[in-house]
C-alpha cells in the first residue's frame, strides 16, 4: 500500500514537474506577476470601503481599445499625426511673426553699427553671422516647441502614453531591446540629447546601451524645422491652406515611422552581435485615466522644456554662426574656405542624391541641427552671412535654381532624419558611457546608415531614369 502510494506520488510529481517545464519562464512570471496584483486588488477591496467602479470601468473599455493587439497602433499612429499636425499648422503664424519682429530689429542694429562706423567685419561677426543664426533658431524651434512639448504633457498626464510603451514592449522585446526604451524614444521627439540621459530608467546596462546607440534615429526638434519646411515645399506642392499641412503632416509622420523601423532593424541586429543577451521583464502598472489639469502642465512644459532646449540651442548654434560667416568671408585666392569644402564634397554629395553645399551644412551644423538650413542658404546665396528669406516660395526658388528636385528634397530629409547625432549628444553619450569606442560608434552607425539609404534610393532613381 505504502509501495503504491510512493509511486502514484511519484508519477504526480513527474507530471506536474513535466508540466512545469512546457510552460516559459515569461508565461510563468506573468503569471505570478498577475496572482501578486490580484491578491493586492483583494486586500485593496477589503480595506477600502468606498471605491469608484464607474472610472475602473472607464479604464477597462478604453484600455481594450488603446492596449489592443488590432487597434492599439492604429490609434498610436493616429495620435502622432494629430500631435504633428497641430504643432505644423500651429506654428507656421508665430513663426513668421517671430522672424518679421527680428527682421526689423536687425535693421536697427544695422544701422546703429553704421552710425558708430563700426567696421565691416565687425558687423558681419555680430550681426550676419551671431545674431542672425541664433535668430533663426529661436523663431524655427520656440513656436514649434511651444505647441509640441505641451500638447505630450497633456497625453501623458492624461494617462496615454503608459499604454504606448505598454503597447510598444511586445515589439521592443522581439528585437531584443526593453520595453522602457519607447519611453526614452518618445522624449527623443523634444531632445535627443536629454532622451539620451533619460536610459537611466532602463536598468541593464546592455539594453540600456542599445537605447543609447539608437535615439537619435527619433527626430528632434532641431530637425523638425529642416523636415517640415522641406515636406512642405516639395512633398505637399501644389496644395494650400489646411490640406497642405494635412499632407506635410502625412510625409512627417511617414519619415518618423522609419526612423522607428530603422531603431527595432539597428537594435535586432546590435542584440545579436555586439550587445548579445536576453531581454529583461518588464512589468508596467497602468494608470488611470485622469483629466489632466490643463494650466499647469502647458505652463510647466512651455517654460521648463521648451526654453530649457532653446537656451542649449542657442549656446552651441552661435558659436557655429560665427565659424560660418568667418570661413565664409576668408578667401584663398578667389575662392574662400566655405567653397573649397563644398568642391571637396560635391562629388560624394552627387551620389548621395546631394550636393557639396548639403553635406557642408551638416559638417558645420554639427553643434546643433538647427542651424543646418540657414547654412545652406548661405551658401547658396554666397553672402558669407545666415541669410533671410521673405517667404517659402522664395525659399524654394533658391533651391530649384540649384538643380533641386523631390530626390534632393526627400533624400535631405532622410539623411537628416539617420545622420550622426549633434554634438550635444555626442558629448552627453561619452559622459554617461566614459568610452570613446561606445561615443565613436553612436556617430558611425547612424551616418554608415544614412549613406547607405540616400546612396542606395538616389542610385535606384538614377538607374530608372
Amino acid at each position: 500500500m505504502q509501495n503504491g502510494f510512493q509511486q502514484k506520488t511519484s508519477v504526480s510529481l513527474g507530471n506536474l514537474y513535466a508540466y512545469a517545464q512546457e510552460i516559459s519562464d515569461d508565461h510563468m512570471r506573468d503569471k505570478i506577476v498577475q496572482n501578486l496584483y490580484k491578491k493586492s486588488q483583494q486586500l485593496c477591496e477589503s480595506s477600502v470601503i468606498h471605491k469608484n467602479k464607474k472610472n475602473d470601468k472607464r479604464t477597462e473599455k478604453l484600455d481594450a481599445i488603446f492596449t489592443s493587439p488590432i487597434f492599439g497602433f492604429p490609434i498610436m499612429i493616429i495620435m502622432l499625426g494629430i500631435v504633428f499636425y497641430l504643432t505644423i499648422a500651429g506654428a507656421n503664424i508665430p513663426s513668421s511673426m517671430l522672424a518679421t519682429f527680428f527682421g526689423w530689429l536687425e535693421n536697427h542694429l544695422t544701422a546703429f553699427f553704421m552710425y558708430m562706423n563700426s567696421p565691416d567685419w565687425l558687423h558681419g561677426i555680430l550681426v550676419l553671422g551671431l545674431y542672425r543664426g541664433t535668430t533663426w533658431v529661436i523663431s524655427v524651434m520656440l513656436p514649434p516647441m511651444a505647441i509640441f512639448f505641451p500638447t505630450f504633457a497633456l497625453l501623458e498626464n492624461y494617462g496615454y502614453l503608459p499604454r504606448v510603451a505598454f503597447n510598444m514592449d511586445r515589439i521592443f522585446k522581439s528585437v531584443g531591446a526593453h520595453g522602457k526604451q519607447s519611453l526614452t524614444m518618445a522624449m527623443g521627439f523634444g531632445c535627443n540629447a536629454a532622451a539620451m540621459l533619460s536610459s537611466r530608467i532602463i536598468e541593464s546596462p546592455r539594453e540600456r546601451m542599445l537605447a543609447i546607440l539608437t535615439n537619435n534615429f527619433v527626430p528632434c526638434n532641431g530637425r523638425w524645422g529642416t523636415l517640415i519646411v522641406l515636406a512642405s515645399l516639395f512633398m505637399a506642392a501644389g496644395y494650400t491652406g489646411g490640406l497642405k499641412s494635412l499632407v506635410t503632416t502625412s510625409v512627417i509622420v511617414g519619415i518618423v515611422m522609419v526612423g522607428v523601423i530603422v531603431t527595432f532593424i539597428v537594435s535586432w541586429v546590435l542584440s545579436k552581435t555586439a550587445l548579445k543577451g536576453v531581454p529583461t521583464h518588464y512589468t508596467l502598472e497602468l494608470p488611470p485615466y485622469r483629466r489632466p489639469k490643463f494650466f499647469d502642465t502647458v505652463i510647466r512644459s512651455s517654460l521648463t522644456k521648451s526654453l530649457s532646449v532653446l537656451s542649449r540651442a542657442i549656446k552651441v548654434a552661435a558659436p557655429a554662426a560665427i565659424l560660418t560667416w568667418v570661413i565664409a568671408n576668408i578667401y584663398v585666392g578667389d575662392t574662400s574656405i566655405l567653397m573649397y569644402i563644398v568642391n571637396f564634397l560635391d562629388p560624394f554629395g552627387k551620389m548621395l542624391g546631394l550636393d557639396g553645399f548639403i553635406l557642408m551644412a551638416f559638417l558645420i551644423g554639427l553643434p546643433a541641427n538647427e542651424i543646418v538650413l540657414p547654412i545652406l542658404l548661405m551658401g547658396y546665396l554666397s553672402t558669407g552671412s545666415l541669410t533671410e528669406v521673405d517667404n517659402l516660395v522664395d525659399l524654394k526658388q533658391i533651391f530649384v535654381e540649384h538643380g533641386w528636385t523631390w530626390l534632393t528634397a526627400l533624400n535631405m530629409m532622410l539623411f537628416s532624419l539617420l545622420h550622426f547625432p549633434c554634438g550635444t549628444t555626442l558629448v552627453n553619450i561619452y559622459k554617461e558611457t566614459k568610452s570613446k569606442k561606445w561615443t565613436f560608434l553612436a556617430f558611425l552607425i547612424p551616418t554608415v546608415i544614412a549613406i547607405t539609404v540616400t546612396f542606395t534610393i538616389a542610385q535606384t532613381v538614377y538607374f530608372l531614369r
